[in-house]
């Protein structure tokens, strides 16, 4: 057995830490768009039941029971085993590096959201004209791809070293090493406040975002049903990846964490609570998230129809077009998105078969047309919240509760780290200060790859391809070792005896079968699309 550990003196601390994982900004700001609607939303409750809860409660269970990191419980298990705790490190270590990059993304536009107007309101002007880059896409997006990242044409283009974003990442990494010097007590004591703050500002976000025009049909975007996409591997491969990240799966910091609980903790109940406020929140910010999409969508379908109504009202006049077919929408300010729908199927295809072009404005291709990824919080809300009143005010609202949710996910990924290194190597337990402050260099260095003007390709190609397989593998590693190498029916004993009552019998088949079928199932299935499919990137092109 390994060495005895002293207990936190709070309570339930990789719960708190836990619940705040990852909703923000990877999800739903990234992954909820991609996919996240009713269909989408019943996929991630069924692979939460089924796997997300069982893994969860296993990590619990097995860090409270031998009380090691993640290398030292694989090693007690079998020293055959081994090499899962360090390949937890290894996909910690990867995923660090590139997400406290996302988090400096946060900091450099939190100090930008200090003036008035901001600075992606408008588009910059060259003499008399508009910057003919930024009149090509618009003004959030110019202010991202050319102000913040300085990005370059294609990835093969690496560029120099963008010096604000360069500076804004030691600055998120002397944070977190600052937070996580002294350790979990440290750390814990720091996320009571970093993972709370968030649920004030979302509940301020979804008030301010219900009462916006648009915020309905944001919602019935939202919880429209595509059953069609439960065909698609990849829709499944963004669930897995959801309830992978907002759980904490595979990372290690739920084993580093729970074993410094007290041996009778109630982790069963824990495994339940967390994964009931991870699920509630997911659900909090996906309706922050797509009612505010769903205010901008509106304002721009508005504006769209009202430009093409001047266009209508001046081909009225110059009698370019049959009067008949202009009827009831001379008056702009009048017309409802519905009204005019109705109209353009009617009377506007005819228009546009006279040698007009005029376009369908619809709400729902505006809310499809939203951008992905990264892009989310830092294009489209960014130019939702420009829409706002007093819109400085929220915008830095928004980054600070991206910066605090993302740093309570750098804390979890962090300790992931530490924690079984210093557990399992004597000299790193002695110097931790001198370790973990050697380790949060040595990955800041690294991390100045996403700093260059091609940095955010290098992003992107990370967070595909470094983080949700590897954590898959990792995942059925463990469970194979808990169920079969270790027994199910031994593990649920010593469950038994460390909760003084038994856990239903069902974990045991969860553990066994469902748990791997599911995960082999879709690791054969990206594996096997991967192969089939080539790779690619979006680039950003200065011209369109």
């Amino acid at each position: 057995m390994s060495s005895e550990k002293p207990p936190l003196p709070e309570d339930g601390v990789e719960g708190v830490q836990e619940a705040g994982h990852d909703v923000v900004p990877e999800a739903p700001v990234d992954r909820a768009r991609e996919g996240w609607d009713r269909a989408f939303l019943l996929l991630y409750v069924l692979l939460m039941v089924l796997v997300g809860v069982p893994l969860f409660f296993l990590e619990l269970a097995v860090g409270q029971k031998i009380r090691q990191g993640s290398i030292g419980v694989w090693r007690h298990i079998s020293p055959k085993l081994v090499g899962i705790g360090y390949s937890s490190c290894v996909v910690c270590f990867f995923v660090a590096l590139y997400y406290n990059v996302i988090i400096c993304w946060s900091l450099f536009y939190l100090f930008k959201s200090f003036q008035s107007p901001l600075p992606w309101e408008n588009c910059p002007k060259e003499g008399n004209t508009t910057v003919r880059e930024c009149a090509a896409s618009s003004p959030t997006s110019y202010f991202w791809f050319r102000k913040a990242l300085d990005i370059t044409d294609s990835i093969d283009e690496t560029g120099e070293f963008n010096l604000p974003i360069t500076g804004c990442l030691v600055l998120a990494w002397a944070i977190v090493c600052g937070a996580m010097f002294k350790g979990i007590k440290s750390s814990g004591k720091v996320m009571y406040f970093s993972s709370v703050f968030p649920y004030v500002v979302l509940l301020c976000f979804l008030i301010r975002g219900l009462t916006l025009d648009g915020a309905a049909e944001g919602l019935k975007y939202m919880f429209s049903p595509k059953v069609e996409i439960w065909g698609d591997v990849q829709v499944w491969r963004q669930a897995f990846t959801q309830v992978f990240f907002a759980l904490g799966l595979g990372f290690g910091s739920i084993i580093a964490y729970s074993s410094y609980n007290q041996r009778n903790n109630n982790c069963h109940r824990d495994a339940f609570t967390v994964s009931t406020i991870n699920f509630l929140t997911s659900i909090l910010a996906s309706l922050v998230v797509f009612s505010v999409l769903g205010f901008r969508a509106k304002t721009f379908t508005k504006t769209c129809i009202s430009e093409n109504l001047n266009l209508l009202s001046e081909a009225l006049a110059s009698s370019a077009a049959p009067p008949d077919l202009l009827i009831n929408i001379t008056e702009a300010e009048s017309v409802t998105v519905e009204m005019y729908k109705q109209w353009y199927s009617e009377q506007g295809r005819l228009l546009n078969l006279t040698g007009f072009n005029i376009s369908t404005c619809s709400l729902e291709d505006a809310m499809n047309q939203g951008v992905e990824g990264t892009g989310l919080a830092f294009i489209a809300f960014t130019e939702a919240m420009t829409l706002f009143p007093a819109s400085p005010f929220w915008s830095a609202l928004f980054f600070l509760m991206l910066l605090n949710l993302g740093l309570s996910t750098m804390f979890g990924t962090m300790e992931g780290i530490l924690t079984p290194l210093c557990d399992t190597f004597s000299s790193f337990r002695k110097h931790k200060l001198i370790f973990t402050m050697c380790s949060c260099a040595f990955a800041c260095v690294i991390g100045l790859l996403f700093t260059q003007r091609c940095g955010n390709y290098f992003v992107v190609m990370f967070d595909d391809y470094s983080a949700t397989l590897p954590l898959i593998i990792v995942v059925v590693f463990q469970t194979i070792s808990v169920a079969w190498v270790y027994g199910a029916d031994r593990f649920l004993q010593d469950i038994r005896q460390m909760l003084g009552r038994p856990v239903c019998v069902l974990y045991k088949y969860l553990w066994k079968y469902v748990c791997l079928l599911a995960m082999l199932s879709l690791l054969a299935a990206s594996l096997l699309k991967m192969c089939l499919t080539r790779p690619e990137y979006t680039a950003w092109n200065r011209e369109t």
